[in-house]
């Protein structure tokens, strides 16, 4: 879910942008430290939760800049608001096959990628065709691979603050309404006939 967070940071202003407009000067700092990152909530609604900051939409200095012996760079205090996605438990989100294992898919949704293991796939037997990147159901013959569209659930979700490479998500496409979009769009069709 997309969600508005408003939060304070120090951002250090480096001597080098410190000879143009300061405002300027706080806001790109503010976006290349902030965006792409992924921070901790502290916001009632969303306590112990993590963000991915996508955009900062506004960045405003609070008091004056300090400056510290030894640094030529400026420590100003910011408050910001920006576009944030917060992946949740139980969250149905639409993605694209990357990469296909042994034990399951890769999926990208947003910023985030998600592991689809081989029993939360489909109510079939399943094999693995590693060299053509694609999962088949033996019996439905039901196949997805590098570059189909999913529609997945979000089962498990650990996210660790210091990279988006450690954290873990756990997806599923086994229930109704879940899978390959264009299964569901085949059903859809059975039905209308």
């Amino acid at each position: 879910m997309y969600i508005t967070v408003e939060k304070e940071y120090i951002a250090r202003i480096p001597p080098e942008k410190l000879s143009g407009d300061y405002d300027d000067a706080v806001k790109q700092v503010a976006k290349e430290s902030i965006e792409g990152k992924l921070i901790d909530l502290t916001e009632a609604n969303y306590q112990n939760k993590k963000a991915f900051i996508i955009s900062v939409v506004s960045v405003k200095t609070v008091g004056e800049g300090t400056i510290v012996h030894g640094d030529g760079g400026v420590y100003q205090s910011i408050r910001y608001k920006a576009l944030g996605y917060l992946p949740e438990m139980q969250e149905v989100v639409d993605g694209i096959v990357t990469s296909v294992k042994e034990f399951g898919a890769f999926v990208r949704f947003g910023p985030f990628e998600g592991l689809l293991h081989i029993s939360q796939i489909m109510d079939d037997m399943i094999s693995t065709d590693l060299t053509n990147q694609r999962i088949i159901g033996k019996e439905t013959k039901r196949e997805i691979k590098v570059g189909d569209k999913v529609r997945v659930k979000i089962v498990s979700l650990n996210l660790a603050s210091a990279s988006m490479l450690d954290s873990r998500i756990g997806l599923n496409m086994k229930q109704l309404g879940l899978g390959k979009v264009d299964w569901l769009y085949q059903v859809k069709k059975e039905k209308v006939k």
